[in-house]
Parts: C-alpha cells; structure tokens; sequence
C-alpha cells in the first residue's frame, strides 16, 4: 500500500518544484528597410531609358502610356510609362524582367546584361 502513495508524491512533488531561470534569448537585431537599388529605373523619362539601354527594341502607344521593350541575350524588360503629376510627362511606374525563356531574373541583373550590350 506503501507504494501506491510514493507514487503520487513523487508526482504532486514534481509539479510545485520551481522552474530553473529562462535564459533570456538574444534580441534578433531589427533589419531596417534598404533604400531601392541604384538599379531601380522607376520615375525615369524615355529618354533616360534610351540613354542607358540604346534604342528599344519595340515601342507601344496605347491611349496616354507606353511600353518600351529592351533586349539583351540574358534578358528582356519591359518599361511601362505613365503621365506623372501635372507637366503629364511619361515615367517609368512598373519593370518587367525576364529571361528569353520566359523565366524570372532580378531587375539588377537584366540592367547590367542590358548596359554591357549597349556600350
């Protein structure tokens, strides 16, 4: 009969034993926004376009916007351009980059493939 009462002891024991301290684990520092690459091309005209990239390859008109299409070996990117603020002057708004193959590739990467083939 002995026995039949150690056990729930040892038990009601273990529960109000006291919890060794919590380590405080190390604050992961806080990772702050990076500003936009250098390579960013957004709120760039056409012609800053063209004087990077070389003539485009393909030009669309469509209503009061337009897309320019460069190409490299690498890569494709189109350049889509909206009238900005009241002047209504066309800037970059949106970058598409792709591969030939129709794969992604970062926009950093097609902008340097398309400078290298232009100079």
């Amino acid at each position: 009969m002995r026995r039949y009462f150690a056990l729930p002891l040892t038990i009601l024991a273990a529960a109000c034993a006291t919890r060794p301290p919590e380590t405080p684990t190390p604050q992961q520092p806080t990772v702050q926004p990076q500003p936009e690459a250098p390579t960013s091309l957004t709120g760039l005209t056409a012609q800053d376009l063209i004087a990077r990239f070389g003539s485009p390859q393909l030009q669309i008109r469509e209503g009061n916007s337009m897309k320019l299409q460069f190409r490299s070996q690498e890569c494709i990117l189109d350049a889509y351009l909206y009238p900005s603020g009241n002047s209504g002057t066309l800037k970059v708004t949106h970058v598409d980059t792709r591969r030939p193959s129709g794969a992604d590739i970062p926009q950093a990467a097609c902008t340097f493939s398309l400078r290298s083939t232009s100079n």
